[in-house]
């Protein structure tokens, strides 16, 4: 039996395969639109063929696929979703485009231009009913169903596709929002219906308010992606367990994340810390940074000692979207993305990108824009002959003739220079997307490797690591699947959250104890459904706290069993130490009080054991393939070139050199060497200027 993971990018469908005998083999499609399970088949039909079964017989063989998509995700930020209604308690209906002051955060503070914030649902379609309950969960005035018929009818008259009921205080009691979401599914009929305690059971309302609407949102079209995908694997002839990748780095049922479509934002790349923690942990490295290229964006994880950081503080364009997500910071820049010249004459990179149609202008389907690719290719970094294993053939002539028309000449470069020019560039902004997540945090780059994935990510990680001199840098030989390699570490299972907020000094023991022992009650009866037994699941307890006064809580660990009232003592020393190791100070005179209490409920990953590569020696010239004209530091170069399919465990390769893989392709740049490990996977280290080895 095999396990199969799909990573639904906005270039390429990834798709990977662990077979039983421990090999992996990655496969990739251009992403299809409109409809992404078109690109989705196409990949999987790939793998059948290499495998010489019919699609039928590989799938029947799969007892495990996990999937990641980017379908949530682009369709808030390309605003298609649904016409969306809100039934919410009466006075409240402003909540959403109030939400505390903000102006549109991609706009400066200080632009006095900026535009009001457009909300999703508009406010016409947000409609108010009598109820109201309080913040502890007492019913102050009970639900007007009459008032909630009125404003379902309404809604249908005006023909929403979607509705989300929120509530005051729902996190609280639920009841309310329970009855009303009946009432207005009987007169929508088949209108995607959501409700704000399912989705963010916590405290604070426009945030929760605002995830909501967002998951109503997209929650038709995500809806009608993954019941024609699981209907069309299905009848394909796949009788193992389908699951999804989340934003909080699980995996779950297509069941369970239909009625809550918000946890698939950020799907795949949520991913790829997890990956990167695994192989940076294997070449003894525990401060890592993530970073995978693609064809359209980067993703940029940071991990210290062995953590992956997760952040309920997320904005996704301009809508706050509070659920519990893998932090991993996202910037347009990929091999596809188009080079050009702003208004004042100065070279720019992104964020628009050529996608996979009609792709870059060497992709000969009709660009003419030119792309990271093409000056990938001008350079001699990326082969003509052998782009994806040879099955996209690049066209030289048209991306030396759109980076010439384009860029070179009107900068009076040649195309060499221009070519060298738009890689500069993008590498630069990389290198600066990569310390906004480490270096502004209080990170030294110095201290940390970076494991690059993605298909473009190996050809450019070399020159953002000289850029921000980071010795280290670990390509893995899935590089080109990161992302869906990060799904095989990815645990099964789902998290959970209270609000309740309460002063350290005065805490009500019963009270958490009652708290955690509903939460990991509700948990067994998810592991039932997952088709797991509830003991072999694994619970970790965690509360967030703050100092009275602050905005922002600090997350931190609690012990299971029965508490105590040290225990609690211990959870707050521990507030005051993770406070200090986050900000560089703490505040043990101020107050302490509680806010959310949580509890992360996973059952063991399936354990997967990877193939080795025999030993070689350093000498890898049994795997040189050819020699390339490849320009390094404005200066031509004859560069060997070689199959990564050929190298052995420990050889080594000093750069200036080239490794051609099926699905990517690695550049040594001068100042580098590299050593292949037992996995295959490249060791790049930089002799940094001060350095004396």
């Amino acid at each position: 039996m095999s396990r199969i993971c799909i990573d639904v990018g906005g270039t390429f469908t990834d798709c990977l395969v662990l077979d039983s005998d421990g090999n992996l083999h990655q496969f990739k499609a251009p992403t299809t639109y409109p409809d992404p399970s078109v690109g989705f088949m196409n990949a999987v039909e790939k793998a059948a063929t290499a495998y010489q079964q019919s699609l039928e017989e590989f799938l029947g063989d799969v007892e495990l696929l996990i999937h990641g998509t980017t379908l949530a995700t682009n369709t808030l930020i390309n605003q298609n979703g649904a016409k969306t209604g809100m039934i919410t308690t009466k006075g409240f209906r402003d909540i959403l485009e109030i939400r505390r002051g903000y102006k549109n955060v991609r706009e400066s503070m200080y632009n006095v231009f900026v535009p009001p914030y457009d909300p999703l649902i508009p406010r016409f379609l947000r409609t108010e009913v009598e109820e109201r309950v309080l913040f502890n969960g007492e019913v102050h005035t009970e639900l007007n169903e009459g008032d909630v018929k009125a404003a379902a009818l309404r809604l249908k008259d005006e023909g929403v596709e979607s509705l989300v009921v929120c509530f005051l205080h729902s996190y609280a009691n639920s009841d309310h929002e329970k009855r009303a979401a009946e009432i207005a599914q009987e007169i929508l009929d088949d209108v995607y219906v959501a409700t704000s305690h399912e989705i963010l059971p916590v405290w604070r309302e426009w945030e929760r308010f605002s995830t909501a609407a967002v998951s109503a949102y997209i929650g038709p079209a995500v809806k009608r992606y993954l019941r024609a995908l699981e209907t069309r694997i299905n009848e394909a002839g796949f009788k193992g367990k389908l699951l999804l990748m989340l934003s909080d780095g699980l995996v779950e049922t297509i069941d369970y994340c239909i009625p809550r479509v918000v946890y698939l934002i950020n799907s795949g790349p949520a991913a790829a810390p997890t990956g990167a923690r695994s192989l940076g942990q294997e070449a003894g490295f525990d401060n890592l940074i993530s970073f995978d290229m693609g064809g359209t964006s980067i993703d940029i994880g940071h991990i210290q000692k062995g953590e992956v950081p997760t952040t309920s503080d997320a904005w996704v364009q301009d809508e706050r979207v509070a659920i519990k997500m893998v932090d991993v910071h996202t910037a347009g820049a990929g091999g596809g993305s188009i080079a050009w010249i702003d208004s004042l004459g100065l070279l720019r990179v992104g964020p628009q990108s050529a996608g996979s149609e009609p792709g870059p202008a060497c992709y000969d389907k009709g660009g003419v824009e030119p792309t990271v690719t093409d000056a990938d290719l001008v350079l001699g970094y990326v082969p003509a002959d052998f782009f994806l294993g040879g099955e996209i053939p690049l066209n030289a002539e048209r991306a030396e003739e759109a980076v010439a028309t384009r860029i070179a000449e009107p900068l009076g470069m040649s195309t060499p220079e221009a070519a060298q020019a738009i890689l500069t560039t993008v590498a630069a902004f990389m290198a600066d997307q990569i310390t906004e997540v480490s270096t502004r945090r209080g990170y030294d780059l110095r201290d940390m490797a970076i494991v690059a994935g993605g298909g473009a990510g190996p050809v450019h990680v070399p020159f953002i690591a000289e850029q921000l001199a980071i010795p280290n840098v670990v390509i893995p030989s899935v590089a080109a699947t990161y992302s869906a390699f990060g799904m095989f570490a990815m645990d099964i299972g789902r998290n959970y959250a209270r609000s309740h907020i309460m002063r350290a000094e005065n805490i009500d023991l019963d009270i958490v104890r009652r708290l955690y022992k509903e939460m990991e009650s509700e948990a067994s009866g998810g592991f039932a459904e997952l088709q797991v037994a509830a003991k072999d699941g694994v619970y970790s307890r965690t509360a967030e706290l703050r100092y009275i006064g602050q905005f922002h809580e600090v997350e931190v660990d609690v012990p299971s069993g029965s508490l105590t009232t040290k225990n609690l003592e211990e959870v707050v020393e521990n507030f005051h130490q993770r406070h200090e190791a986050l900000y560089t100070f703490n505040m043990r005179w101020r107050g302490v009080e509680f806010l959310n209490f949580r509890v992360r409920a996973t059952m063991p990953k399936a354990p997967f054991n990877l193939s080795s590569v025999a030993e070689g020696g350093p000498d890898a010239s049994a795997a040189l393939k050819r020699q390339r004209q490849c320009w390094f530091g404005g200066k031509q170069v004859d560069t060997p070139i070689y199959d990564g399919q050929k190298l052995l465990s420990g050889n080594q390769i000093v750069g200036p050199a080239i490794i051609e893989e099926t699905t990517t392709t690695v550049v040594i740049p001068p100042r580098f060497s590299c050593t292949v490990d037992h996995r295959r996977n490249y060791l790049l280290t930089q002799k940094l200027p001060n350095s004396k080895t």
